[in-house]
């Protein structure tokens, strides 16, 4: 799934290519794809784009009149294109927003696990998120009062949205062995000074990949170079780069799992 350097790569991509264009009409081939179909074919068409940004794993496309926001969650295998109209499309294109110019913003998922939403109050259909971890309201101390007492492990805790908006396997990984803390600990167990070593290891590890475009894994993803940068992800038997014993590939509340088990015991 992409996660959150690999959407904020998305959107400003696609901030290049969409802003100022006018919607026209939307075909959507896979309805559950968007939840409010006559709303979102009734409401979008003449509307311009303003603007585009991030929320958590949420792509928004601001609209011009500002009443409406479209919201997009690429989900396990979307992805997002602008392409001409006489381009041959993708037959995975479930739903495709005609613009302006002859141009087609096409919305491909193979799963077809993605989603389309038209609100008109993005604050409050987000609101179950936590902070942004690259934002000021997200610190050690909003991390210690919310692991304040959980027994569960720290690697399912920050796979939590409410906890770390935009966070998932890859950065968890990542960011725990950057900090030297072992996946399967329960959060509460955790000091406060490992506390503000996740914290910085979290900020370092997403700031990283997103100077490198995101991770590229498999066909969902590409263009990204950070895969050539990760120390456990993916990593299973080869050398730690610090250390030289072997990762490990576990499973913790039943995600796959990558560690160090020297560096993170």
């Amino acid at each position: 799934m992409p996660e959150l350097p690999e959407v904020e790569t998305t959107v400003r991509l696609l901030r290049r290519e969409l802003v100022g264009h006018r919607f026209e009409r939307v075909s959507l081939k896979w309805p559950r794809q968007c939840p409010t179909p006559g709303v979102i074919r009734r409401e979008l068409p003449g509307r311009r784009v303003a603007a585009l940004s991030r929320r958590g794993k949420f792509i928004l496309v601001h609209l011009r009149p500002a009443d409406r926001t479209l919201l997009i969650h690429l989900r396990m295998s979307g992805q997002l294109s602008v392409q001409r109209a006489s381009v041959p499309s993708d037959p995975h294109a479930h739903t495709v927003f005609s613009l302006d110019d002859g141009l087609e913003l096409r919305f491909s998922d193979t799963r077809k696990f993605g989603r389309v939403y038209l609100v008109r109050d993005p604050d409050e259909f987000l609101a179950r998120l936590g902070p942004e971890p690259l934002g000021a309201a997200f610190n050690p101390k909003w991390m210690r009062e919310r692991f304040e007492g959980r027994k569960r492990a720290i690697k399912t805790l920050l796979l939590e949205q409410s906890i770390v908006a935009g966070m998932g396997n890859i950065y968890a990984d990542e960011s725990l062995f950057r900090a030297h803390i072992d996946p399967r600990r329960s959060a509460s167990s955790l000091s406060s000074r490992e506390i503000r070593t996740l914290h910085s290891a979290i900020r370092a590890v997403l700031e990283e990949a997103i100077e490198h475009q995101g991770t590229s894994f498999d066909w969902v993803y590409s263009g990204g170079e950070m895969q050539s940068r990760l120390r456990v992800y993916g990593r299973r038997e080869q050398p730690c780069a610090t250390c030289g014993t072997p990762i490990e590939r576990i499973v913790v509340g039943q995600r796959s799992t990558h560690l160090c088990p020297r560096c993170q015991r």
